[in-house]
């Protein structure tokens, strides 16, 4: 976050106790940590969120994906089904067909033999 190394430390903490004095130092000091560990829980906290927000994202996205191919599948039962009930009635136009034509040639026979 912040590039402080060790003498920009020092340099605070001697700047520090020239303006706040040496006998609050060490109260200042332990509010610092305390700050300093809350604001790193806070961070922390922050980042799992987010990180479970991120998972809840892609576990969506997973679920969606999974709905779309059930989707597909439920597409293409509906279209094999639609297929197989065109695929029926052509068959049965056919033999319907195929019955009157043998029906007409029967009659032929009989005409033509009276």
């Amino acid at each position: 976050m912040f590039d402080i190394g060790s003498f920009e430390k020092l340099l605070i903490a001697i700047i520090g106790l020239i303006v706040v004095g040496p006998e609050r130092m060490p109260a200042i000091a332990r509010k610092l940590g305390k700050l300093a560990g809350r604001a790193k829980k806070f961070i922390d906290k922050s980042k799992e969120a987010i990180n479970e927000e991120i998972e809840v994202d892609k576990l969506k996205e997973d679920l969606s994906l999974q709905n779309e191919a059930l989707n597909i599948g439920d597409v293409l039962s509906e279209t094999k089904e639609a297929i197989n009930s065109a695929g029926s009635e052509v068959s049965k136009t056919i033999n319907n067909v195929q019955s009157e034509e043998s029906d007409s040639s029967t009659d032929n026979k009989h005409k033509t033999e009276k």
